[in-house]
């Protein structure tokens, strides 16, 4: 007989997305969310630099800042959420903390990331 997790584990494999690429702290990702607007959904383009993961599986989280207007503005989304319409990495970020938190408080130069350009003709593994 299953125990309760194994139950638990089986149903939300079923929700994990096997389309989102592997990502980690520092890299910038660019991607498309779903907007609900009246009655119909439309497609809104977000880029930035991912300063934080947390949790495993499908209750994984990832937060994203990005420079709007000369304001910093940050958005959580849930990695396997049907809110992401696509994501794809920009560039690899070089970095040597797991939280990038510091960088609310830098403008402009300081507030860079040392990066790695991803090719585009390599693939990309694809996170389980």
């Amino acid at each position: 007989m299953a125990s309760r997790i194994e139950k638990l584990k089986k149903f939300e494999a079923g929700f994990i997305r096997k389309d989102i690429p592997l990502f980690a702290v520092g890299d910038t990702v660019k991607m498309k969310i779903k907007v609900q607007e009246a009655d119909k959904v439309r497609l809104h383009s977000w880029e930035g630099i991912v300063i934080g993961k947390r949790g495993a599986g499908i209750k994984e989280v990832f937060t994203v800042r990005k420079i709007s207007f000369g304001e910093g503005v940050e958005k959580s989304f849930p990695l396997h959420s049907p809110v992401i319409d696509s994501l794809k990495v920009i560039s690899k970020g070089r970095v040597k903390r797991a939280k990038l938190f510091f960088l609310r408080d830098r403008t402009g130069r300081s507030a860079r990331v040392e990066t790695e350009a991803v090719k585009e003709s390599a693939a990309v593994p694809v996170a389980v």
